[in-house]
C-alpha cells in the first residue's frame, strides 16, 4: 500500500519512537469549524508535550496520508464537501484522488499498514437503533475483528444501539477492555448499564494484554472503552431523549447511510446547545491521554 508519511512519522518509525494514529472524520464530519481544528491541534499538541508523535491519518488528493501539516488539517476542517471514506472506499478515493476524512474503519486500515499499533478516537460505530428492519451496522467493527491494534474510545456512539453493539462485538470476537471501570461507556455519559466487562487499571495493563493477544494469534483488535470524564458527562437520562429527537427526525427526513450519523450528531449538538460537542471534545482529548500512555508501554 502507497503511503504518504509525514517527515516526523516516518523518522518516529525508524527509530522506533511512539506514534499515535488519529482519524480525520472526527474533524471533517463530527464537529463544526473552528471547533474542530482547535481540537486537532490541541490533540496532536498533547502528544508532542509527552514525547509522542501524532499521526492523523486522511485522503489527500488520493493520497493515503499519515501525519498531516497544519495546512493540510485547516483544508479538512474548512471544507463542507470533504468526502466521508470508509474502509470500502479506499481504493475509489485513490483512484478518483477524493479529498476525505478517514472514518474508523479507514484509518485503522491505513494504520495498521503503517506500522502503527495504538489509535484513538472518541467513539466506535457499530449497529445504529432500528437495524432489525435496516440492517444498518458499521464497518467499525468489522475492521475491529480484523485489524490487530489497540483502540481507544469512549464506548460507542451513543445514537447507537449500545446493546447490540456489544454484543456484536463479542460474536466477532474483539476484546473489549474497561479503562478504571467494568460498564461499557454510553459516549457522552459514563453509564450505560452494560457492566460485566474485563476491567484493567493501567495503561501497561492494557499494552500488556495486547501483546498476549497478539502472542495467542488473535486477528482482532484490543478495544479500550475509556469513559468520559465525570466532570464532563451528560447523563443517560438526559441525553437520550434528545438522541430519540434526532433519530426520529433523520427517519422523517429519511437521512440514512453514511449521512445518518453526521446528522444525528448536530442535531444533538443544536438540542444541547453546544454541550454535546464540549462533551464530545472532552472524551476524545480524554482518549488521547490514555492512547498517548499506552503508545509509549508498547514502544
Amino acid at each position: 500500500m502507497k503511503i504518504q508519511f509525514s517527515a516526523e512519522v516516518e523518522s518516529s518509525l525508524i527509530v522506533g519512537k511512539p506514534v499515535l494514529a488519529l482519524e480525520s472524520t472526527i474533524i471533517s464530519h463530527g464537529m463544526p469549524y473552528p471547533d474542530n481544528i482547535e481540537f486537532s491541534l490541541k490533540a496532536e499538541s498533547i502528544c508532542k508535550q509527552q514525547g509522542v508523535v501524532p499521526a492523523t491519518i486522511a485522503i489527500i488528493n488520493g493520497k493515503c496520508c499519515v501525519g498531516l501539516e497544519k495546512t493540510q488539517i485547516e483544508s479538512i476542517t474548512k471544507d463542507v464537501s470533504i468526502k466521508k471514506v470508509s474502509r470500502r472506499e479506499l481504493g475509489i478515493a485513490i483512484a478518483k484522488k477524493w479529498t476525505g476524512g478517514t472514518t474508523v474503519s479507514a484509518t485503522m486500515h491505513i494504520a495498521h499498514q503503517s506500522g502503527l499499533s495504538v489509535f484513538t478516537t472518541g467513539g466506535i460505530g457499530g449497529v445504529h437503533r432500528g437495524a432489525k428492519k435496516t440492517f444498518d451496522m458499521s464497518q467499525d467493527l468489522i475492521a475491529l475483528s480484523q485489524i490487530p491494534m489497540v483502540v481507544v474510545s469512549s464506548g460507542a456512539k451513543a445514537i447507537l444501539d449500545l446493546p447490540k453493539t456489544l454484543e456484536a462485538l463479542e460474536t466477532l470476537g474483539v476484546p473489549v477492555l474497561g479503562f478504571e471501570t467494568d460498564e461499557f461507556p454510553a459516549f457522552y455519559s459514563r453509564n450505560s448499564g452494560l457492566c460485566g466487562l474485563l476491567r484493567i487499571e493501567s495503561p501497561g495493563e492494557a499494552a500488556h494484554v495486547f501483546r498476549k493477544n497478539i502472542d495467542v494469534g488473535l486477528s482482532a483488535s484490543t478495544l479500550i472503552v475509556n469513559p468520559v470524564p465525570e466532570k464532563d458527562e451528560i447523563p443517560n437520562n438526559e441525553i437520550e431523549k434528545i438522541i430519540d429527537s434526532a433519530i426520529n427526525g433523520a427517519r422523517e427526513r429519511k437521512i440514512k447511510g453514511k449521512d445518518l450519523t453526521p446528522f444525528l450528531l448536530k442535531e444533538v449538538v443544536r438540542n444541547t446547545h453546544g454541550r454535546s460537542l464540549e462533551t464530545n471534545k472532552a472524551l476524545a482529548i480524554n482518549n488521547v491521554n490514555l492512547g498517548i500512555k499506552i503508545s509509549k508501554e508498547l514502544s
